[in-house]
């Protein structure tokens, strides 16, 4: 999904974010598919694994509801310690909204204050070694869900990670830009004749700041580097965990993002900022620290998204591709690149497929939504088959961005407020950047995916904004 809140839930659930609740992020409406929280009419990844004899963990961020009823805790996460809210700061509980001063955070279930002199990828990576830890001897399997709120800003890291990257990024964002596409190029990732898309006209360019804007926008990157830096770290570490505690060979791991890069500046929101420059201090000198709050802006997400169109919020790939690494034991596709569609609704079935459970019709005395991702399983054991069939359609909305996607062709809308008249028609085979609108020239193909999106709006219960 565009938004973290939405893939958290399709993640979790294996379902379409409206069907589990998470309709629109930071929304709570008594409506269906936009009640905020994960409802009764899915069941949890962590719940179902739960019932069938796993260990189940988590750390980091929730997002998925701020009550007693929508906690981890109840959603089938034996111990967890997580923030409730979507963003905090990485060394501290204090609050980044309005009506919000403190973050909230919860320990199995219960309230808890955020330790002094932690920070984020450390702490949530030592809580989860510690749950581990626990139940190292009994010799049952886990699920352990390993949710990093780094490098989301505000870009905070220490001094250690982010030095190392000094004058890396001098040359600018479209520099940066140009350089991902050729490296991904290089790799196999994306095919050769792949093109750059244009910036957003929110950007301004690289050429029209002076020296103190280039020095302040470098500096960004540098600490987004190091956040990074440190997040690899303590991936490492767990990873060296497991290899100590002798279960690594027998451990599938998944690593992931939840969405495309975060073109947000809420410091420097009218309508945030006065509230956060109280507490907030952003001069060069001091960005990084736990009393600054600074984002690296939809200038660095474009060149972290290349080479696809757009950022975290649009329907477009830029905001919705994320990469996705599968470490399995004994796999026969490891060591390559898939180029397969897959989406993140395709994880809990693929989990399910594992550990040889069956998703049920109901589940507390409640009829529960069929799974709408598929396992890929098969895929991974022979990378010549699909994972889904040319006429599968994935769909998705929220606040009005919608896309529709049926084989390679796919419909966006990136202008609000929502209007058919709006969608945009791509061939992903050759377009991968989403330059060449198609619509005109194959009104047919057009017309399909726009009668897919009607059907898609209404099995999901779409309320569009106004």
């Amino acid at each position: 999904a565009p938004m973290c809140a939405p893939t958290r839930a399709m993640l979790l659930t294996g379902n379409d974010n409206h069907i589990a609740g998470m309709g629109r992020q930071a929304v709570e409406a008594p409506v269906f598919g936009y009640e905020g929280r994960l409802m009764d009419r899915v069941v949890t990844m962590p719940s179902l694994l739960r019932e069938n004899g796993y260990h189940t963990y988590m750390a980091g961020k929730w997002h998925l509801g701020n009550s007693k009823e929508a906690n981890p805790h109840q959603k089938g996460f034996e111990h967890s310690f997580v923030m409730l809210e979507g963003v905090g700061n990485h060394y501290n509980s204090k609050g980044i909204f309005k009506g919000i001063p403190e973050s909230h955070y919860t320990e199995d279930g219960e309230y808890t204050s955020w330790p002094k002199g932690a920070y984020s990828s450390d702490l949530y990576t030592d809580k989860l070694i510690g749950y581990i830890n626990q139940h190292k001897n009994d010799k049952k399997p886990f699920f352990a869900y390993a949710a990093y709120t780094s490098p989301h800003w505000p870009l905070q890291v220490d001094e250690r990670f982010s030095k190392k990257y000094e004058g890396r990024y001098d040359e600018g964002y479209e520099t940066l830009k140009k350089n991902r596409l050729k490296s991904l190029i290089r790799a196999g990732m994306i095919p050769e004749e792949s093109e750059l898309p244009p910036n957003h006209p929110l950007i301004k360019p690289w050429s029209a700041l002076n020296n103190d804007e280039r020095k302040m926008e470098s500096r960004k990157m540098e600490l987004y580097a190091g956040m990074v830096d440190n997040l690899d770290e303590n991936v490492g570490r767990l990873i060296s965990y497991l290899k100590e505690i002798g279960v690594y060979e027998n451990t599938i791991i998944i690593f992931m993002s939840d969405n495309g890069a975060a073109g947000e500046d809420y410091y420097n929101d009218p309508e945030v900022k006065p509230y956060l420059s109280p507490f907030y201090t952003n001069t060069y000198e001091n960005i990084g620290q736990a009393n600054s709050m600074v984002s690296y802006g939809p200038q660095w997400a474009e060149a972290g998204s290349s080479p696809f169109r757009y950022y975290k919020s649009f329907t477009t790939n830029g905001g919705m591709i994320s990469p996705m690494i599968i470490r399995k034991p004994g796999m026969k596709s490891q060591n390559s690149i898939a180029h397969n569609f897959n989406t993140v609704m395709d994880i809990a079935p693929t989990v399910y497929d594992w550990s040889r459970i069956e998703y049920p019709s109901e589940w507390d005395g409640n009829n529960v939504f069929p799974l709408k991702g598929s396992s890929i399983d098969s895929f991974l054991k022979d990378p010549s088959k699909n994972i889904h069939e040319d006429d599968y359609v994935f769909g998705m909305e929220h606040t009005g961005y919608t896309m529709i996607r049926k084989g390679p062709w796919k419909i966006t809308n990136s202008i609000r407020p929502f209007s058919e008249a709006n969608f945009e028609l791509f061939n992903l085979s050759n377009d991968l950047g989403e330059l060449r609108d198609l619509k005109l020239q194959q009104p047919e193909k057009f017309q399909e995916l726009v009668e897919e999106w009607r059907r898609f709006a209404a099995e999901t219960k779409v309320q569009l904004p106004r």
